[in-house]
Formats: structure tokens, C-alpha cells, sequence
């Protein structure tokens, strides 16, 4: 049998290799074009948003904040903001502000310090707690508590913001606080009734309390025996203000 030799592929009949089709250049340069004139138009808004909203956000937080010190203090008029920069706290503090632990210094109509506000947060049931308590340094009793920040499961671990029942008992309240399920109490000043089937975000709230007492129990009892809180009523402005700081 002879062999045939095979005509090589688009070459038959003398037809040439096809060639690249014109224009894809063209059109990927377009849509990049395209493309990046959106992005530039897209984060241009983003920016104009952004600018618009940060201000009223801010100025939105600073108003809980000074709305929640008030409520957790109990009779304060007005507040200030101290800063832990070392062992003590102080006014005027010569690192950044925004790396400083810091609490509230509230004071009465007339000028007397009331006690003072202190944020906390820990790990809840299904997210962090952030809360606000009020701490009297003179008798070691809380003025009261207030959960600024939560977001556990709704008509049963958000009962720690919603229970007035449970919030309340932090008012007067003797510390360290221990938290005990309802029925097992003995009368004494410390004792906090945990909410029934939300054990653990009470245990958080109680837990974070605790903690935070622990951690700056010196610097506090410091500055408020030293004087310095009385001496804040009569130098510091009426109606202080600051902007809401977390647990650094």
C-alpha cells in the first residue's frame, strides 16, 4: 500500500493560517478605562460619605457617653475625663490620649465629686459586652451599671440590657460583686441575682466588673484620696465632655 501524504491543516486548497482578530487591544484598553474611571468615581463618594458621616457619628457616641456616665453615676451634674498614664491618673497626660486607659470623674451641682464611671467589655455568650458601671472610691460601692454595647441573642441574652430587674441591683451594690442564680443569695451587700437561662452573659457582666476593679483599684483609690478629684470640682469647667473611650 502506497502512502498518501496529508495536506497540512489550513493550508488545503491554499488557504492561509487564520489570522488574530483587530481590535482586542482596543477594546481591553476600554474597559480598563472604564473600569478605573468607575473606581475613581465610586471612592470619591465613599470619601464624600465618609466625610459627611464621621463628624455626626462621633458627635451621636459622645452623647451616649455622656448620657450613660450621668445615669451609671447617679446625681452627677457634670463630668471630666482622667487618664492612667503609669501608676496614676491625671488630667493632662503627655502621652497620646488614644493608648491611655481613662475613666470619668462626676460631680454634683455643687461641686463635689460623686464617684467615678469606668467602661469595661468582655467576651459574652455571643459577642463582647461593653459596659459602663459607676464606682463610689470612698465606700467601694457601685453607683449603678449600664450595658452600652451587646449583641447576644435577642428576648434572652440581651435581657442584661433590657431587664431593669437585673440592672438595678447594681445600684449600691458592694464589690467585688458576686454573682449567684436566684435563690441561692444570703443577704449580703455583694450579691447580684443572675438573669435565669442567660448564665453566661450575667457571669460576663459580673466578671468584667470585677476585673476592671481589680486592674486599677491603686490608681483610683490614689487619686480620689489624694485630693485631686475635689480639687477638679473647683478648677475644671462646667459641662466637660470627652469622646467615648474603650478599655485600652
Amino acid at each position: 500500500m502506497s502512502e498518501q501524504k496529508l495536506p497540512m491543516a489550513g493550508h488545503a486548497h491554499g488557504s492561509s493560517a487564520p489570522e488574530a482578530p483587530k481590535g482586542v487591544s482596543t477594546t481591553s484598553l476600554r474597559m480598563i478605562v472604564t473600569l478605573a474611571a468607575f473606581g475613581a468615581v465610586a471612592g470619591f463618594a465613599i470619601v464624600l460619605a465618609y466625610g459627611w458621616a464621621n463628624p455626626r457619628i462621633l458627635a451621636n457616641r459622645a452623647a451616649r457617653l455622656s448620657a450613660s456616665v450621668t445615669e451609671v453615676l447617679g446625681g452627677a451634674e457634670r463630668y471630666e475625663t482622667v487618664y492612667l498614664e503609669g501608676d496614676a491618673f491625671t488630667r493632662e497626660p503627655q502621652a497620646d490620649t488614644a493608648t491611655l486607659d481613662r475613666m470619668y470623674v462626676g460631680y454634683t451641682a455643687d461641686g463635689q465629686p460623686r464617684g467615678v464611671a469606668i467602661v469595661a467589655e468582655a467576651s459574652g455568650f455571643a459577642d463582647v459586652i461593653r459596659v459602663i458601671f459607676g464606682y463610689d472610691p470612698a465606700s467601694g460601692d457601685l453607683l449603678g451599671m449600664k450595658v452600652m454595647e451587646q449583641k447576644e441573642t435577642p428576648g434572652l441574652g440581651d435581657k442584661i440590657e433590657k431587664d431593669t430587674l437585673f440592672t438595678r441591683q447594681f445600684i449600691g451594690l458592694g464589690t467585688p460583686v458576686v454573682g449567684l442564680k436566684q435563690g441561692r443569695q444570703t443577704g449580703a451587700k455583694e450579691e447580684v441575682v443572675m438573669i435565669t437561662g442567660v448564665t453566661i452573659s450575667s457571669r460576663a457582666v459580673v466578671g468584667m466588673i470585677n476585673q476592671r476593679l481589680e486592674a486599677i483599684a491603686g490608681p483610683v483609690k490614689t487619686f480620689w484620696s489624694s485630693g485631686v478629684a475635689a480639687e477638679g470640682a473647683t478648677t475644671q469647667p462646667s459641662g466637660g465632655s470627652d469622646q467615648p473611650g474603650g478599655v485600652r
